[in-house]
């Protein structure tokens, strides 16, 4: 859809620090998110996406504070996801100086809550948060997850993608709980399935590995590429993801 393929970098946060691990597990430290979050928008990053994976009431607060010190620093759009479970969580957001919010959990357990940000903010703030697994007990062959991958619903992940796009969404984030960490590449079949009946852009996560990963990512019909620890460990730059996507004929920014 879009007419040049943005690259993301994720910086999951707990505790004031970005973390990382494999399938959502074994989590570690991978360095201070501001100087991160500088350090990619220098690097020529087109947005930024902080996922507070603890999401408790006092990392919360924690979270706020980052997100207003990133916007003090960091000019392009900032996306920001964890515990959002009413429309004030968006709002404090917001004020704090995101730009978009992420939702995953709190939409399944409440559609609503989609509606109800998308009238308030507009569809351009909302992001859903798609954590899913291959699964055969669904009609796709994909389920969403909730809490970081680690309970399956009983959703089949195209019924929910539906749903979602109806109740408001402006953006997918598709999250391959099988590829996350692993680096062997993104679920292109995923992403083609999700691409085939979304009229809204599609954000690719979870498989990174090599820059080459970028432009398989974007044949797969993503807008958009987000990645977390090949940018974080240097394995891969951002103009090294760029220059992939441009040598197989994709626009960057």
């Amino acid at each position: 859809m879009s007419l040049s393929i943005r690259v993301i970098p994720c910086l999951d946060v707990a505790d004031g620090r970005v973390v990382k691990g494999i399938n959502f597990l074994n989590l570690r430290d991978a360095g201070d998110p501001i100087e991160l979050a500088a350090r990619y928008y220098a690097d020529g990053a087109d947005e930024l996406t902080f996922l507070d994976v603890h999401a408790t009431v006092d990392n919360r607060s924690t979270m706020y504070d980052l997100v207003t010190s990133c916007a003090e620093q960091v000019f392009i759009p900032l996306t920001v996801g964890g515990g959002i479970r009413q429309v004030d969580d968006v709002a404090r957001l917001l004020g704090a100086g995101a730009d978009k919010v992420s939702v995953g959990s709190a939409g399944i357990s409440n559609p609503d809550l989609l509606n109800q940000i998308s009238n308030r903010f507009g569809n351009q703030v909302l992001v859903i948060s798609l954590d899913l697994k291959r699964s055969p007990t669904t009609e796709s062959g994909f389920v969403v997850t909730t809490h970081g991958g680690r309970q399956e619903t009983s959703l089949d992940a195209l019924q929910w993608v539906r749903e979602a796009i109806d109740r408001g969404a402006g953006e997918l984030l598709v999250n391959s709980i099988d590829a996350d960490g692993t680096r062997e590449g993104f679920d292109s079949e995923m992403l083609e399935a999700i691409r085939a009946i979304s009229n809204i852009p599609v954000i690719a996560s979870g498989g990174a590995g090599k820059a080459e990963d970028f432009p398989v990512a974007a044949a797969a019909g993503a807008d958009a590429i987000l990645a977390a620890s090949i940018f974080h460990e240097g394995s891969v730059s951002i103009n090294d993801a760029k220059q992939a996507l441009k040598a197989a004929g994709y626009e960057t920014r």
